[in-house]
């Protein structure tokens, strides 16, 4: 799976999807509110599942979900609902399917009252990717939890702080690509500075 001296991180190992992502996306900062929100949304429907199993239905989730644009998405009725229960391309659950819903009127909700989603979370990391020092093997961060208690109190569904610790870690605020990982550091190259893991914060309320 691997490239002759190049060395992925163990996960991406086991699957050539999984080695393209996490060479073309994952770990890579991520700016675009629209597509942080997406992604978002797939971890929430990955919990419980394998992220294996999320990608290799990410095309069926776009072409169900109105590519995931949240104007769009904040339209969905119960109509919606039932043709998305029905759809076998993707994750069917009812619970999953309305917090999505429900999220996208969250996202509006924050945009309409001046909260530009990306650099809202991204305050939560000071602005840069905290650098993780690749091997220590995490399931969640101060970090995570307060993104996650201020997400909730925005009104998102199915976002604890495990989900959005791997949201983080996909989107590039975080920097937990092992140190063995070629693309350690990954975000050097996109022209952003990170941080030590243990350097202080900007939470918003």
């Amino acid at each position: 799976m691997t490239a002759p001296g190049r060395q992925r991180c163990r996960w991406a190992q086991t699957d050539p999807l999984l080695a393209a992502y996490h060479d073309a996306e994952w770990g890579r900062p991520e700016h675009d509110g629209r597509a942080l929100w997406e992604k978002l949304m797939l971890d929430g429907f990955q919990a419980g599942l394998a992220w294996i199993t999320i990608l290799r239905k990410r095309d069926a989730f776009r072409a169900a979900f109105a590519d995931f644009d949240p104007v769009l998405v904040a339209r969905f009725g119960e109509e919606d609902v039932t043709r998305l229960l029905g759809d076998a391309g993707i994750v069917r659950s009812r619970a999953k399917i309305e917090a999505t819903i429900g999220n996208a009127r969250a996202f509006l909700a924050m945009e309409a009252a001046g909260e530009e989603f990306a650099g809202f979370v991204w305050r939560f990391v000071g602005g840069a990717p905290i650098v993780s020092d690749g091997h220590t093997a995490r399931t969640r961060s101060p970090e995570s939890e307060a993104l996650s208690a201020a997400l909730k109190a925005r009104g998102f569904k199915f976002v604890g702080p495990v989900i959005v610790y791997a949201w983080m870690q996909a989107c590039g605020l975080i920097d937990d690509h092992e140190a063995q990982c070629f693309l350690r550091h990954a975000s050097d190259a996109d022209g952003l500075s990170g941080r030590d893991a243990a350097a202080p914060t900007i939470a918003p309320p």
